[in-house]
């Protein structure tokens, strides 16, 4: 990529901070015209100067934003031949000059190890452009159109979510519940996002300022649901297998929609915990305010305890930080399997978020003999630890596991259950390869695949509400279409569920996924793993 307007740099100066490249630009003395290309921040001061950085590849980030303008649209307009991007400010026809306002300056992360990077709202829609380029992408508007959606299950089954918290302290569950519903057209579906403050943390994640962040979370993603309505009644008249879910670093227990709502539309009930270990973005637990005896408990008395999450000290190491972690994670998933069994039993369980959920009606509809888990990433390291500690897991699903976290004890034949290992074909790398081989050794009940043409991002729910420009750059989307790389995932995961479950379903028709037998779909790893020869 390359900046269309390079008479608007300053000098570069010296390189730095990994090959990026400080330098400045300044809004035009004259009015600006629609489509035109010039580096500005919409409603931009005549002659302002706005500091960016510019990376390696050319593409330039604005950093000086007037807080006022932080709800107003921004453009891309990107060339194909030769390929490039540049900030555009249409539908302007004149920038009246207005006070200088307090600026805030972010340089933008481009990094996402484990889960998420910032997408852009799932509605939008093309104009042309004046300037003979290819159409402008606009985010966020009020268009009905929606080209960007979390895919909707393909089961028999309609989806319902609700969320449950016990406890009002930090060693409390959390998670949220997808389980088949009864159809609720009158319904609300869930909220994606539902608090601000996990914008607050994913900017604390992505190293943006919080004030830039939340309102750039909350402006592309803010109106995004999930097709899953909220607390819709559960379909009971049957026993569901359960399947226990574990999110990846950076993200929480919203972010891996699509793939619960599959899930939970092929007939499992889907916990999706959220971890309280500081690897979540965010997460919080309630806690009771200081009230009167006499006070009855009730939501006004609760108040949220936010948890954000925790960056490696200086001179931390971080292998010791994350295999903490992972064995916390497993005992959390843990805990949520003995909750939804509790509940399962008829026991009371008191929901410290007071929704409107009837918990009673899941009594005797969950599977006990059916249980499994799945994991992406620090998820998928959580599967293992998880399948090493509980039996009651009878078999474990990883997608594009982060191996880092996994401790040695666990390579001795500490994992005697079913797993199968889901992989993008750009993240992964051969020392981590050979953990995974070393992990499967010569169980035939130990599988890898790969997806060709995903990366990383292929499994959380950001690769859906994503488009365009953006989602190349920060690599949410692979070559391959992201509803194709899901429903390898998920086809894969419910034939490997059914056989080592022991489901009477159809899904054995995806059989040949397991083995790495199928279009965009490789037995094993993409990943040379052989010794480099010496020279």
């Amino acid at each position: 990529m390359r900046l269309l307007s390079p008479a608007l740099c300053a000098s570069p100066g010296p390189a730095r901070r990994g090959g990026v490249t400080p330098g400045t630009a300044t809004a035009p003395r004259h009015p600006l015209r629609h489509g035109q290309p010039d580096l500005v921040s919409p409603g931009a001061e005549p002659g302002t100067r706005h500091s960016f950085w510019k990376n390696g590849s050319g593409v330039v980030f604005l950093c000086d934003i007037p807080l006022p303008l932080m709800h107003r649209p921004i453009f891309l307009e990107e060339q194909q031949n030769p390929p490039s991007v540049r900030f555009v400010a249409p539908h302007i026809s004149r920038v009246p000059p207005r006070p200088r306002q307090p600026k805030i300056s972010s340089h933008f992360s481009v990094s996402a190890p484990c889960c998420l990077l910032l997408g852009t709202q799932d509605t939008t829609r093309k104009i042309p452009s004046r300037t003979g380029q290819a159409p402008i992408e606009m985010w966020g508007t009020n268009s009905t159109e929606k080209f960007y959606r979390i895919p909707e299950g393909k089961g028999p089954h309609s989806v319902g979510c609700t969320d449950l918290m016990t406890e009002n302290a930090v060693e409390g569950s959390f998670l949220r519940l997808y389980y088949p519903a009864y159809d609720a057209t009158d319904m609300e579906e869930a909220r994606w996002i539902p608090d601000k403050e996990y914008y607050q943390g994913l900017s604390d994640f992505l190293n943006m300022y919080r004030v830039v962040g939340e309102r750039l979370f909350h402006y592309y993603v803010g109106s995004v649901t999930c097709p899953a309505k909220s607390n819709a009644a559960f379909k009971p008249g049957e026993k569901y297998p359960l399947l226990v879910f574990s999110h990846g670093l950076g993200a929480f227990r919203t972010i891996y929609s699509a793939i619960c709502i599959e899930m939970a539309s092929q007939g499992f009930i889907v916990a999706a915990v959220e971890h309280r270990d500081e690897s979540a973005s965010a997460t919080y637990y309630c806690k009771r305010r200081s009230v009167s005896e006499s006070q009855e408990e009730s939501p006004p008395n609760m108040e949220k305890e936010w948890i954000y999450y925790r960056k490696l000290k200086t001179g931390e190491e971080e292998r010791c930080l994350r295999h903490k972690q992972v064995q916390q994670r497993a005992q959390e998933c843990i805990k949520a399997l003995n909750l939804i069994l509790k509940i399962n039993s008829g026991e009371e369980v008191t929901n410290v978020l007071h929704s409107d959920f009837d918990w009673n009606s899941l009594k005797d509809s969950v599977d006990t003999s059916r249980i499994a888990v799945m994991g992406h990433s620090f998820g998928g390291a959580t599967v293992i630890e998880s399948l090493s500690k509980e039996i009651r897991f009878r078999c474990g699903i990883a997608l594009d596991v982060w191996m880092l976290p996994v401790g040695d004890d666990i390579y001795q034949n500490s994992v005697q259950q079913p797993l199968l290992f889901i992989n993008s074909e750009k993240f992964q790398w051969a020392e981590n390869i050979l953990k995974i081989k070393k992990l499967i050794s010569n169980d035939t009940n130990k599988k890898m695949i790969t997806i060709k043409g995903s990366v990383h991002q292929s499994f959380p729910d950001f690769t859906f509400v994503s488009g365009g420009i953006i989602a190349r750059f920060f690599k949410l989307k692979g070559e391959i279409d992201p509803n194709e790389a899901i429903d390898i995932s998920n086809h894969a995961s419910l034939a490997f569920l059914q056989k080592h479950l022991s489901l009477k379903k159809d899904f054995d028709q995806w059989d040949s996924l397991v083995d790495g037998i199928g279009p965009n779909v490789i037995p094993g790893t993409n990943i040379d793993t052989s010794p480099a020869e010496p020279e």
